[in-house]
């Protein structure tokens, strides 16, 4: 979705069309088809049972000292191309490399791809609806993260991960609210790939902190329609849409109602479970959760994006 577009009335129109339940409400997952070889597959922990699991993650970023740290989540000698707000993320350098692709495969044998985001060694946030079929209440059958994928390549094809664990926030059994505040789930992999990769910390920010800081955000996901190879300078991205995420600054939480918070960063599917991100005494932290997005229900358009508080994160830990 693009925000330019849409933003023809007051946002308060919008919340009141949404709590009235006339906007219809879309994920932000991607379809595609990959084959991969079968694993055993992750098994699936409510958040009330996670404390048996001895999580560990601290809140805090996290760089290895092999690894060079970047504002830009391009070379310095690439220049912004176009008019189109996001542009590729081609950077091996840190925060870029705690990012990567989500790849599940569902019950009935269906492909998708989300994002995910590292926040320990072994620990990869993303949301709940990357891991269960909202529609069928379906646990994946099998799902991989693919760190810091750039145009279909990782730096070493060892490091991709099998999700063994995965801690949930919903099963998509409540009511629409209650499935939306809770669409969250954080993956435990088989690979300690924060230490090679780094991971970002988190911060809860209040609401008023947000709409002070509105355009100071940044946004990475593997949106399915990007990036565009017939655009110029983006031909050699050749492994096609969702094989590269994309980026966009200067966005953030334009409105919070009910917990639900409201953005406008630029999102498609395969953005789904990527981290708004904020810098916070110069270091990057994930302050909200992408999810879905908010369309209306008559001429199919988009209008706004949705997310989702990371406070469950403290609440979590709190339990190990």
């Amino acid at each position: 979705m693009t925000k330019k577009h849409f933003y023809k009335q007051p946002l308060a129109v919008f919340i009141a069309c949404f709590l009235a339940g006339i906007l219809s409400f879309t994920t932000l997952g991607g379809w595609v088809s990959v084959q991969a070889k079968e694993t055993k597959a992750p098994e699936f922990i409510k958040l009330e049972d996670a404390g048996k699991l001895n999580l560990l993650s601290n809140s805090k970023p996290f760089k290895p000292a092999n690894l060079q740290q970047s504002e830009k989540p391009y070379p310095a000698d690439r220049a912004v191309i176009g008019w189109d707000d996001r542009i590729p993320m081609i950077s091996r350098e840190y925060p870029w490399s705690t990012i990567g692709r989500v790849q599940g495969t569902t019950t009935d044998l269906k492909n998708y791809h989300c994002t995910g985001t590292l926040i320990s060694e072994n620990l990869v946030l993303t949301n709940a609806h990357c891991v269960i079929d909202p529609s069928t209440n379906q646990l994946s059958r099998e799902i991989r993260f693919f760190p810091n994928l750039i145009n279909g390549v990782v730096s070493n094809r060892r490091d991709i991960a099998v999700v063994e664990r995965v801690i949930y926030g919903t099963d998509f059994t409540g009511n629409e609210l209650s499935n939306q505040i809770n669409d969250w789930a954080v993956m435990v992999i088989d690979k300690p790939l924060g230490r090679k990769y780094g991971y970002l910390g988190w911060q809860s920010l209040s609401t008023a902190s947000f709409l002070k800081n509105q355009d100071k955000l940044f946004f990475v996901g593997y949106s399915g329609d990007f990036p565009d190879t017939r655009k110029k300078g983006y031909e050699f991205l050749s492994a096609g849409q969702g094989w590269t995420a994309s980026y966009q600054a200067g966005c953030g939480i334009v409105q919070e109602k009910d917990g639900v918070l409201f953005h406008d960063c630029d999102t498609t599917g395969g953005s789904s479970g990527g981290a708004l991100i904020g810098l916070i005494g110069g270091e990057p932290y994930i302050v909200a959760l992408n999810n879905a997005e908010l369309t209306d229900s008559r001429t199919r358009r988009g209008i706004i994006n949705l997310a989702v508080k990371v406070d469950f994160l403290d609440r979590l830990f709190a339990r190990n």
